[in-house]
């Protein structure tokens, strides 16, 4: 079976999302509709069975008064009989207009009370559609980003392996020079360390989807846990064109970390900060700076920035920035969800924020200072 082309799947989706909204706008017309039917059929239903009794009342009057002449005795039987008619002073008959009072009163506390419920049970009805439109909304983002994400993940693990194939088929069909062939050994060390990445995303997204286990924390200095992260990843990230530029506190800054979870934090935000600087040099900063009760680690960038729209959203599992089929950066949509998830487990907290200088994004990792140094 032939896939859909992904232009003919966005229009098969977009068709579903218009006839959904067409269905909503249709319900909520609907309910619309039929709330202000039904109170115009009750109030004027209120209404008539007033006037109806009104004119009871005057034809009961009528027969009163003429029973009345014919028996003046009668009155105490008729005013028995007839609880909202009275007597005048002249021995006649009238409706009570006590009586009379009432019962309009009652028919205006009958048309408030509905004119009251059926607004407030149109609104009921409508955000209860929108509740129900929002959940299929966010259920129908999320199988988007996980179709995404699939493909991402997909598009990540052949084209690395792809590209090895080709470069390890042409070092067995001939001999090359040797600069050519160091050049594809970094390139094969490059592709290499792309797979895991990946691979180290997708089973930390898995260990944090499962809960399995609290993170294992360490009484650590930051500047010291940071120098040799930095160290470590520095030669793969320079190859990259990356241009680090390292800042420590003056002091030691003791911190509680998990030391392989906060690696894949750093990694991620590094590789963040590569891949969204555009040209051939890439200027990243890390700061360690400490404070009385709480200790940061900074990563800036120079890159293309986050929209101040997006700068919330980039940190939700499979959201990617940009239109899926313009995009050409790599990724699955975990590196910033894995940040925030790994850092708050950590008991820390991460924030975005634009770079001061005013290009590119400025991440914040803020973790509690360790009492007793």
């Amino acid at each position: 079976m032939t896939p859909k082309p992904r232009s003919a799947q966005f229009f098969v989706d977009g068709s579903k999302r218009a006839l959904t909204r067409a269905a909503f706008v249709v319900i909520v017309l609907f309910v619309v509709a039929q709330v202000a039917w039904w109170l115009i059929f009750i109030v004027r239903l209120v209404d008539q069975s007033s006037e109806a009794r009104e004119l009871a009342w005057q034809s009961d009057l009528r027969s009163a008064q003429q029973i009345l002449e014919l028996n003046p005795a009668a009155l105490s039987e008729l005013l028995s009989r007839y609880p909202h008619l009275s007597e005048t002073e002249g021995r006649s008959l009238r409706i009570d207009p006590e009586a009379l009072s009432a019962a309009r009163q009652s028919s205006t506390s009958v048309r408030r009370m509905v004119m009251f419920e059926g607004p407030f049970f149109a609104l009921v009805i409508l955000a209860l559609l929108s509740f129900i439109a929002g959940s299929l909304r966010a259920e129908r983002e999320l199988k988007r980003r996980q179709q995404n994400f699939l493909s991402a993940v997909t598009h990540e693990f052949n084209t690395p392996i792809g590209t090895l194939r080709l470069l390890v088929q042409t070092m067995l069909m001939r001999a090359l020079p040797p600069e050519r062939s160091l050049q594809h050994l970094r390139q094969m060390e490059g592709e290499l360390d792309r797979l895991e990445r990946t691979g180290a995303q997708v089973l930390a997204a898995a260990r944090l989807e499962q809960a399995a286990e609290p993170p294992v924390m360490t009484p650590v200095d930051l500047n010291s846990v940071v120098q040799g992260m930095v160290g470590r990843s520095r030669q793969g990230l320079e190859v990259r064109g990356a241009v680090l530029s390292v800042h420590y506190a003056p002091e030691p800054v003791p911190v509680a970390l998990d030391l392989d979870a906060f690696a894949l934090v750093l990694e991620n935000l590094f590789d963040n900060a590569v891949k969204y600087s555009p040209g051939d040099r890439k200027p990243i900063s890390v700061s360690v700076v400490g404070e009385r009760d709480v200790v940061r680690v900074v990563v800036e960038d120079e890159g293309i920035g986050i929209p101040e729209g997006e700068q919330e959203r980039v940190f939700e599992r499979f959201y990617r920035m940009g239109e899926e089929m313009t995009r050409t950066t790599h990724g699955v949509g975990l590196g910033l969800h894995l940040v925030r998830s790994i850092t708050e487990a950590m008991n820390g907290w991460v924030s975005v924020a634009p770079n001061p200088s005013g290009q590119g994004t400025r991440f914040t990792l803020s973790f509690v200072r360790r009492i007793g140094g």
